[in-house]
């Protein structure tokens, strides 16, 4: 029989099996998930920071993927008030033969850009797309050098578009990285846009048909993206999902089925909000650093406040271990403007920079008179001295 262990042996026991869990707490990092399709990223769309990916950067057939940049161009020219969901498009020839997934519009017939704008979206429609590209650009070339300098301008270096609805053409390619930055870009600059994405019905011409993203039955947090499909492309789909606040964008192309490429993504959507969370740390004006001292103006000192909102994502659970460190200017001298930035914030997590914001003044300080500024001078260089 065995003997009763001592108290005391028991309290070491405990204490050392709270400091072993403890430690494999904050060192534990749960394995990313593998998925059968050839490439895939996930990401946080708030802050953009990758959460899972890989082969992230191979160049891919995107088939119909490619309306979505043939949207967020859309998207753009309405905001700026050029074209409305009002103006009557008329259906060419060239449109209406357009093979693949259809809106069904007729050639020689007008249509409001706002249902071809759903046609593109929810229907996926070819037709739709050629239409709407040849309203607004002349011709569909002409539409996919604008999608190419959008691409440049939303830092999409591993695209180009030859057409614009990705019917498969020579050099016509992306990434699932480069996708990620899109569906953020659609996500936050046209919020009323991508609502348009979580439709799962649309009917034109008596024709009702359903959006291929399958996600959009299986999960209530799933409000869109884009489904693609092509030989060469295999099944692809952009997804992206809410919850509690923390919105997550995942890209997987090159899988073999409608099923899988669904199944696929609600992996990576499932670890991301499992293992990850995001949160505001920071709110813009927040004092980070009171009283720095001012020379050479009309006051000693100031506080150093955040431009902006600092938002981060990180294991969940490891707020706590987020290190923050300020950088200052070693000399602030006036004057001060609005906005000028004055030091930096830089938040990591372990040898992870997660945040690197500036750091500017509270109020803008203007230079003193000849005698303040003369005697700030002279303290100045007696300091240098010492």
């Amino acid at each position: 029989m065995l003997k009763a262990l001592p108290i005391q042996l028991i309290s070491l026991l405990i204490v050392a099996m709270s400091v072993f869990a403890n430690a494999q707490a904050q060192t534990l990092i749960p394995a990313a998930p593998q998925l059968a399709a050839k490439s895939w990223i996930l990401i946080d769309a708030n802050t953009g920071r990758v959460l899972v990916e890989d082969n992230a950067d191979l160049p891919l057939p995107p088939a119909s993927l490619t309306k979505m940049m043939s949207s967020y161009v859309l998207a753009g020219e309405m905001a700026s008030g050029k074209f409305s969901h009002t103006d009557k498009v008329p259906i060419s020839v060239t449109a209406w033969k357009m093979g693949g997934s259809k809106m069904f519009v007729r050639e020689g017939t007008e249509v409001l850009l706002g249902d071809l704008l759903k046609g593109i979206i929810i229907q996926s429609g070819n037709d739709a797309t050629v239409a709407m590209a040849e309203f607004l650009a002349g011709s569909e070339s002409a539409f996919a050098d604008v999608m190419n300098q959008q691409a440049v301008l939303l830092g999409m270096n591993s695209s180009y578009f030859v057409n614009a609805t990705g019917w498969p053409a020579e050099g016509h390619i992306t990434t699932a990285r480069d996708l990620s930055l899109l569906a953020q870009a659609l996500i936050l600059e046209h919020p009323s846009h991508y609502a348009l994405y979580s439709e799962k019905y649309y009917e034109y011409n008596g024709i009702k048909q359903p959006n291929r993203n399958r996600l959009l039955w299986r999960d209530k947090s799933v409000d869109g993206m884009k489904t693609g499909h092509t030989e060469e492309a295999g099944y692809c789909l952009v997804a992206s999902a809410e919850r509690n606040g923390m919105r997550l964008i995942s890209v997987v192309m090159g899988t073999n089925s409608e099923e899988a490429r669904a199944r696929e993504s609600q992996k990576l959507l499932t670890y991301g909000f499992r293992y990850y969370e995001t949160a505001k740390v920071f709110s813009a004006g927040d004092v980070l650093q009171a009283d720095n001292r001012v020379w050479f103006g009309e006051r000693d000192s100031v506080d150093l406040v955040l431009a902006e909102d600092v938002y981060l994502t990180f294991p969940r659970g490891a707020k706590a271990q987020l290190d923050s460190n300020i950088h200052v200017d070693a000399i602030l001298e006036a004057p001060l403007t609005e906005q000028q930035e004055l030091g930096r914030l830089v938040v990591s997590y372990k040898d992870e920079v997660l945040a690197d914001k500036k750091l500017i003044a509270a109020q803008p300080i203007a230079e003193a008179g000849f005698f303040s500024r003369l005697w700030d001078s002279l303290v100045l260089f007696v300091m240098s001295l010492l």
